[in-house]
C-alpha cells in the first residue's frame, strides 16, 4: 500500500482545502449542525461532577473556526451511515476507527474504498466480534455502508473524487441526480447533468419561475429540476 505521503492526500490536492463553513457542509449533507460540529470539532459535557472532552472523530481540513474539504464531507457522510442511521455508537466508532489503523493499517477508514473490499468485510467482521456486534447486525451494517458507499465515485488511488447525496435524510434511493465535485462549481451541490447548482435552480423557483420553464432553460427533465428543489430545501 504507498504511503500516505505518497498518496494525493496533502494540502496542495483540492479535495483537500478547506472549502466548506460547518452550517454549510451540514446542510449539504442534511446533518443537524451540532451533530457536524461534535464530529468535527469536539465539544465539552458535565460529567461526574466535573468537565470531561469529547475528541473529534473527524480531522477538519482548516479552521479555527472548523473548515471541511471535500475529503471530509465524505468523512461524514459514512460516519452518518453508522451513528444516525444504524445507531453504532461514538465509542463504538472511535474504537473502529482505532482498529482500523492499529490492526489493519487502514488510515482515515471512513475515506477508504477499502470499507466495500476484502478489506472492508474483514473489519466488519473483526470489529463485529470487537463489539459484540450479531451476525444479523454485522450483515446490517454493511449492506448500509454499502449503499453510501455507492454514492462516492473514487480516483485511481482510491480516494473520493465526487459524491451524490441522499436527497432527504431519511429515504436511500437509488437516485443520483445532484452531485458534489470539487472540480464543479467550486464544490457545490449541482444537477450532473448540466452543471447547475441546485441554489440557483431553487432561487429561480422562489421568485415565481415555473419548473417546466426552468427545465426549458437547463434542457433538462422537469423531475430533475423539482429533485434540485427537494434536496436544496430539505431539512
Amino acid at each position: 500500500m504507498p504511503s500516505a505521503r505518497s498518496r494525493p492526500a496533502a494540502l496542495s490536492d483540492l479535495r483537500n482545502r478547506p472549502a466548506y463553513p460547518l452550517t454549510e457542509a451540514a446542510r449539504y449533507l442534511k446533518l443537524a449542525p451540532a451533530t457536524l460540529r461534535s464530529w468535527i470539532a469536539g465539544r465539552s459535557y458535565p460529567a461526574g461532577g466535573g468537565v470531561r472532552r469529547f475528541s473529534p472523530l473527524i480531522r477538519s481540513a482548516g479552521g479555527p473556526p472548523p473548515a471541511l474539504s471535500f475529503w471530509n464531507l465524505i468523512e461524514a457522510h459514512v460516519l452518518r451511515a453508522l451513528r444516525t442511521e444504524h445507531g453504532v455508537s461514538v465509542r463504538d466508532v472511535r474504537r473502529a476507527l482505532q482498529y482500523a489503523e492499529r490492526e489493519l493499517r487502514i488510515e482515515r477508514l471512513l475515506l477508504r474504498r477499502e470499507l466495500c473490499s476484502h478489506a472492508g468485510q474483514l473489519f466488519l467482521e473483526r470489529y463485529g466480534e470487537l463489539i459484540s456486534l450479531s451476525t444479523s447486525g454485522q450483515i446490517a451494517m454493511k449492506r448500509l455502508l454499502e449503499e453510501h458507499l455507492k454514492r462516492v465515485d473514487w480516483d485511481e488511488w482510491k480516494f473520493p473524487v465526487r459524491l451524490y447525496p441522499f436527497l432527504v435524510s431519511e429515504v436511500m434511493t437509488a437516485d443520483r441526480p445532484i452531485a458534489i465535485d470539487p472540480k464543479i462549481a467550486f464544490g457545490r451541490p449541482v444537477v450532473l447533468k448540466r452543471g447547475i447548482t441546485t441554489e440557483v435552480i431553487a432561487g429561480r423557483i422562489d421568485v415565481g419561475e415555473s419548473v417546466e420553464d426552468l427545465a426549458a432553460d437547463y434542457d433538462l427533465e422537469p423531475a430533475e429540476i423539482e429533485q434540485a428543489v427537494v434536496y436544496e430545501r430539505a431539512g
